[in-house]
């Protein structure tokens, strides 16, 4: 068994003292920092407290159950794992114990082994930025907000008025931060499909071999690390929604895979003969040129053709300039009741910079620099000289010309000098994908995106260590 740095924390809940004791036993002897609690109540308060990677529950307490505990945590502590453990296991309490947000699902009486790769899965999918799911069922149809009155935005809600009612499937498209998923939530939401799951996958965090897995599940013993089955994405997704996150990251070999799953809707699991159905809508994004991707042979025709029979292109922000005034309005008053300060006034000069601004970071970018503004503000007005420092970082101006070596960057294309300052900050690294994110201040879904689009894959041989 590995042992492990304690620099992980789990929190154990469950009404039973012994089975609670035995469980942070074998959690401490893995190598985790551990705490329990005897109620779904009781884990709530210290949740409130103290934050946890990941919180092993049990399914069967007196007052909150485990599932009613799994979708608080759910709304309330996004990065948290959850994994279920429960003596009263069905498949059918599975699916439900995922479809809330649970990441994995084991029955009692639990092997330390088992528990032990849930736990370390669960920690490598906070740290991949993956979600077991995006609106768990009878998700809140008022809760995904969409600001903007630009003709644009207009344009954009009309489109998803239309197709939200559908079975089609949708796909996605619009550069990074322009809040694709957003409008992913909004078309379930507005769907006939709403009272069940939306299960979303980010597919650029995951290598052909988990991908698979994650799409289609797998049976106990189907590959080595298979020390229980597992429920795939399209499973949980039955009668609900699934969102594919960046769909052009999918390999050749398991793209066929899926296009027999959108055209039939029955696939196999991994290591099973068995097939199963799932009657699921499918909705996929992308930030990629899909017919370049086709032509270069890195995407099926097919499967192109297959998903996109409803193509919604999402503006970014510099080509809706007139919004960022209600988007900065939005962000801020959610940033200052966040961190519990008073409003600021955004100085009129200040609007006018963070309208003139590119964006290349889109929407995203922008909420990032109002909470950044919110944190670190001084009094009571937010003016442009305390925002162009923010603004000149994540510009390509602020490139340092030290990065290029002895290469002159006169005349270099801004492209090309990004993809310099992304490689030569990956090799200082020695490959390793979130120090260099880190690094550059973008995210390491980002990093992946951008090495891809050099075809500079993960697992290239000049990055092995990626």
């Amino acid at each position: 068994m590995k042992k492990t740095t304690p620099s992980h924390s789990v929190l154990i809940v469950d009404d039973n003292p012994h089975s609670r004791e035995s469980l942070c036993d074998a959690v401490s002897m893995i190598g985790y920092q551990t705490a329990s609690c005897g109620s779904g109540r009781e884990a709530l308060e210290r949740l409130a407290k103290q934050s946890f990677d990941v919180v092993v529950t049990d399914l069967q307490m007196p007052g909150m159950d485990g599932l009613q505990l799994v979708r608080e945590v759910r709304a309330r502590h996004e990065k948290t794992q959850l994994v279920m453990v429960t003596a009263h296991g069905s498949i059918h309490t599975a699916v439900d114990a995922m479809r809330f947000g649970a990441l994995d699902y084991l029955e009692k009486p639990v092997q330390v082994e088992a528990l032990e790769s849930a736990i370390q899965r669960a920690i490598e999918s906070t740290s991949r930025g993956d979600r077991a799911t995006a609106i768990p069922p009878g998700g809140d149809s008022d809760s995904v907000v969409m600001i903007g009155s630009s003709l644009a935005m207009q344009t954009l809600r009309q489109r998803i008025a239309l197709v939200a009612p559908t079975d089609e499937t949708i796909l996605i498209t619009g550069e990074s931060g322009t809040g694709k998923e957003l409008v992913a939530r909004s078309i379930h939401q507005a769907s006939r499909r709403r009272a069940e799951a939306m299960i979303s996958l980010n597919c650029p965090v995951l290598s052909a071999h988990l991908m698979e897995s994650e799409l289609f599940g797998h049976e106990r013993g189907a590959f080595t690390s298979a020390d229980h089955a597992r429920i795939g994405r399209f499973e949980l997704a039955d009668k609900g929604t699934i969102l594919l996150d960046e769909i052009t990251e999918i390999d050749l070999p398991l793209q066929a895979k899926l296009l027999r799953v959108l055209q039939e809707k029955r696939f196999e699991k991994v290591g099973s003969s068995a097939t199963v159905e799932a009657d699921v809508r499918v909705l996929a994004t992308s930030n990629r040129d899909l017919l370049s991707e086709v032509a270069a042979s890195r995407f099926r025709q097919d499967l192109y053709y297959r998903l996109n029979v409803v193509p919604i292109e999402l503006p970014s922000l510099r080509d809706r300039a007139e919004d960022i005034p209600m988007l900065v309005d939005h962000f801020l008053n959610a940033a200052v009741v966040r961190v519990g300060r008073e409003m600021l006034t955004v100085a009129d000069s200040a609007m006018d910079l963070l309208q003139s601004h590119p964006w290349p970071g889109n929407v995203r970018e922008l909420e990032n620099i109002i909470t950044r503004a919110a944190l670190l503000t001084i009094g009571h007005d937010l003016t442009p000289e305390q925002i162009r420092p923010w603004l000149s970082e994540n510009s390509q101006e602020s490139i340092s010309l030290q990065s290029t070596g002895n290469v002159s960057v006169v005349g270099m294309r801004l492209e090309d000098m990004e993809r310099q300052l992304i490689e030569q900050t990956l090799e200082h690294y020695e490959g390793h994908r979130e120090k260099t994110a880190t690094a550059l201040g973008i995210s390491v879904r980002t990093l992946s995106n951008k090495l891809r689009s050099y075809g500079l894959a993960p697992r290239a041989r000049t990055f092995a260590h990626v």
